[in-house]
């Protein structure tokens, strides 16, 4: 009897310590599971990953990636030889107050034009970012007018008589739409305008996504009687897909344009029907319009908020 009792209390003993050994080896293998770190998925981009994806038509504007790599600011473009004189990289943390001013306001009757935006002076509306400026119409309640943008220029800071004048830009899109590289004469304070003198080196509206406008107005052909050139991308590209240099050379007697030094336009003073008003100082401006006479205004098509990205912007003279 006694025998049998001590045999039972064995087999038992070694019934637990043999439980016990398994569920303490199942709990660690659980836990060993539970830390083991998943493996992530290869990027996408990669030869394992696979494509990205790609945006939604319809959706917000694919955000721009970085401009590529630029050549350093000595190169001598166009005919004959041109030396820097003037440049802003965007390559500081803000817009540079010393080479930059701003309109504010919705100006008188839009601007001239009945545009709708009202230009700031807000990080919101222009700023700079990752090298570049970049110039946001957004559409929000403001002062009265529902869009804002901004439009920024060089006056009573920088101008320039003659020169080749560019800039590396990607445009917006979208019906309604305005971007513009432009000039200003330096007099118009005194003269008014068109008697200044207005040089549009580069205009874009959203309607024709393909063409870049270059125009001269003076008094006698200013406003839709101005005088200038175009250029259309070849079938199937659009100006906003790209970065393009837009620029002029500027000469006593001669301007010429250009898209990616592709030269297509000039006007000399036999070309204007009124007095040449070429031969003093200008001010750079860049800006986009919301709206207005020429792009129409926007419609359910359009999306905001709309970007101009700008790497650059050169000035070079002989």
């Amino acid at each position: 009897m006694k025998s049998h009792t001590r045999f039972t209390r064995t087999t038992a003993y070694r019934f637990f310590l043999t439980a016990g050994t398994m569920l303490l080896l199942s709990l660690g293998l659980i836990f060993f599971l539970r830390s083991t770190p998943t493996l992530a998925a290869p990027p996408c981009g990669t030869p394992r990953g696979g494509p990205c994806p790609t945006a939604t038509p319809g959706g917000d504007p694919t955000p721009t990636p970085l401009p590529t790599a630029t050549p350093a600011p000595t190169a001598t473009p166009g005919s004959g030889e041109y030396v820097l004189v003037w440049s802003d990289e965007f390559n500081g943390t803000g817009v540079d107050r010393s080479n930059w001013t701003f309109d504010i306001g919705w100006g008188q009757n839009g601007w001239g034009n009945a545009e709708l935006q009202y230009y700031t002076d807000r990080t919101v509306n222009a700023r700079v970012e990752n090298g570049m400026l970049v110039i946001e119409a957004r559409k929000e309640r403001f002062r009265a007018q529902e869009y804002t943008s901004a439009r920024l220029k060089t006056q009573g800071l920088h101008d320039w008589t003659y020169g080749r004048i560019e800039a590396r830009i990607k445009v917006p899109y979208g019906q309604g739409i305005w971007p513009a590289f432009w000039s200003l004469g330096s007099n118009i304070g005194s003269v008014g305008w068109p008697q200044s003198g207005e040089l549009d080196i580069m205009e874009h509206i959203g309607r024709e996504p393909a063409t870049v406008y270059g125009t001269v107005h003076g008094p006698g052909y200013s406003g839709a009687n101005g005088v200038g050139g175009s250029y259309t991308l070849p079938a199937g590209q659009q100006l906003t897909s790209n970065f393009h240099v837009y620029a002029v050379e500027w000469e006593p007697d001669e301007i010429r344009w250009y898209i990616d030094d592709i030269h297509y336009a000039t006007v000399t003073p036999a070309d204007v029907p009124g007095e040449w008003v070429f031969d003093h100082p200008f001010f750079i401006i860049l800006n986009v319009a919301v709206g207005g006479y020429w792009p129409g205004y926007p419609d359910e098509t359009t999306v905001f908020p709309q970007y101009m990205y700008v790497d650059y912007v050169r000035v070079y003279q002989k």
